[in-house]
């Protein structure tokens, strides 16, 4: 397997707050955690990308231990974390956004431009515009663009729909589907239309715990359950 966790727990101070989450991401899936806010999504990611350390537990990429990592270690071994607030250098272009991201990879610009305006054409016509003059929705793709820079093996991707117009989301839809089957991926989503499309399983998380996965298709397309959880 690419990625396991065994029985990890992480706490902010004194409060717990995620309880013996024990999971499995193979090469390949494209893995859904839902579930309402405080749940423990984003701390998971950020736990796996190395922001935060457990006090118990264990995390293991490819049998090897990487529990403890700082997260440009975590980053350089091919675990690319995508924060939540589509930050992106809003002073410089498009292009150089992807340069910076470039450089510590040691691919081509060239290279760079080509693998992700391979997936999402529309990205050609932003080159030379300044990031902070992108939608939202832009920026995402820019982040998921520039996380793909370097080939890594796992893209822990958080709400990358949230707060997006429907245009905007069936373009992030096809980017994800593009990317299906290529790079695993570990993505933090609450747009359910796009989570029972897209799923090859999805996890859900309950007050820090990691509460049901759902393996069936007929499961993952029940919205009705689903929506009991958000």
């Amino acid at each position: 397997m690419l990625l396991q966790l065994k029985d990890v727990n992480v706490a902010y101070g004194p409060a717990k707050v995620l309880h013996d989450i024990s999971f499995q991401l193979l090469a390949g899936e494209q893995v859904f955690m839902v579930g309402r806010n405080g749940a423990g999504k984003t701390t998971l990611l950020k736990t796996i990308a190395g922001f935060l350390t457990p006090f118990k537990g264990s995390i293991l990429y490819e049998g090897k231990e990487i529990t403890g990592l700082p997260p440009e270690k975590i980053s350089s071994l091919g675990i690319r974390y995508i924060f939540q607030d589509k930050r992106v250098f809003t002073k410089l272009t498009v292009k150089e956004n992807i340069e910076i991201a470039a450089y510590p990879t040691r691919e081509k610009l060239s290279d760079a431009i080509e693998r992700i305006v391979s997936l999402y054409p529309k990205l050609k016509g932003f080159l030379k515009m300044k990031a902070g003059s992108l939608s939202g929705g832009q920026r995402q793709i820019l982040l998921i663009g520039r996380a793909l820079i370097g080939d890594p093996r796992i893209l822990l991707i958080d709400e990358p729909t949230e707060g997006l117009a429907a245009g905007i989301i069936s373009d992030i839809f096809q980017l994800l589907c593009a990317m299906k089957g290529k790079t695993s991926m570990l993505i933090v989503e609450q747009n359910i239309p796009v989570v029972t499309r897209l799923a090859d399983r999805i996890c859900i998380m309950k007050e820090g715990y990691l509460f049901k996965e759902l393996h069936e298709r007929s499961e993952m397309a029940s919205t009705e359950m689903l929506e009991k959880y958000l």
